[in-house]
């Protein structure tokens, strides 16, 4: 995996298998159901989830279609979306790329992007593109992770990955919180054709078994691997249990702050 794949996140297939297990309960699957809420996806709808990673918030878009509408996951992992098909057989899997998404024009009421748009190679584009296949008077939904400065965690992890093992490290940690400034994010919506969209900031809580665990999800189940070896990772354990044993409650389970933006917008 090089340093790019690092910063547009992508993982392999056993990471993606761990990202599944482990990082979907602990960050991700609180987020699918007030995405879904923010857009108002009702019972005979076409939903389009975009970089829909092993499916937790297409399955929650699929719970609220009825059998007049339909539901498509788009990822341009083929890890995650293996992952995903084994969860849910019956829903239309698809592998391909945000800017070019293979689909007719007005083809979905909504499209839906929870934790993807920070990744895209070309985010105007990729925008521009979820415009394209959504129909006159629907809505695109998307969320992005607020300023790591924001989930305190996480801006001390990447602190310590970086005083270890350096920039390049520390940045793929850092990648998914790039949008975290709410003006930069508007900025990108409107260079996107998402001028307008309304833009919330919702709280939210990270959660993991232990700090090693923590640590493990960080390392094994995102996109470290190549910058941190198995003594690295031991060595980063061990240094996380001394400088991070404050988000550590007294039976070492881990909470934190972990607050997202999300973004809808209607098209006219």
């Amino acid at each position: 995996m090089t340093t790019n794949a690092a910063s547009a996140g992508q993982v392999s297939r056993s990471a993606a298998e761990i990202y599944d297990e482990f990082f979907v309960p602990a960050l991700f699957g609180e987020w699918a159901s007030p995405l879904c809420d923010a857009a108002a996806i009702e019972v005979t709808h076409n939903v389009l989830d975009v970089a829909c990673g092993t499916g937790a918030t297409t399955r929650e878009a699929a719970s609220r279609i009825g059998s007049g509408g339909r539901i498509v996951g788009l990822d341009r992992n083929a890890g995650m979306l293996s992952v995903a098909q084994k969860h849910a057989p019956g829903i239309k899997w698809v592998e391909g790329l945000a800017e070019a998404l293979p689909f007719d024009n007005h083809s979905f009421d909504v499209v839906l992007c929870q934790f993807g748009l920070m990744f895209f190679d070309d985010r105007s584009k990729a925008l521009h593109e979820m415009r394209r296949v959504l129909r006159p008077g629907s809505r695109i939904a998307l969320s992005v992770w607020d300023a790591a400065a924001n989930s305190p965690g996480y801006a001390c992890m990447i602190q310590l990955i970086d005083e270890m093992f350096g920039q390049s490290a520390s940045d793929a940690l850092g990648a998914p919180f790039v949008l975290g400034d709410r003006q930069a994010f508007q900025n990108v919506l409107k260079a996107g054709g998402l001028d307008g969209a309304a833009v919330t900031t919702i709280s939210g809580v990270a959660r993991f078994a232990s700090i090693r665990e923590w640590v493990r999800m960080d390392v094994r189940g995102w996109t470290l691997s190549d910058f941190i070896d198995d003594d690295g990772f031991e060595a980063l354990v061990a240094a996380a249990e001394t400088r991070l044993d404050t988000f550590a409650a007294a039976d070492g389970t881990v909470e934190f702050p972990a607050p997202a933006h999300v973004a809808v917008w209607t098209r006219e």
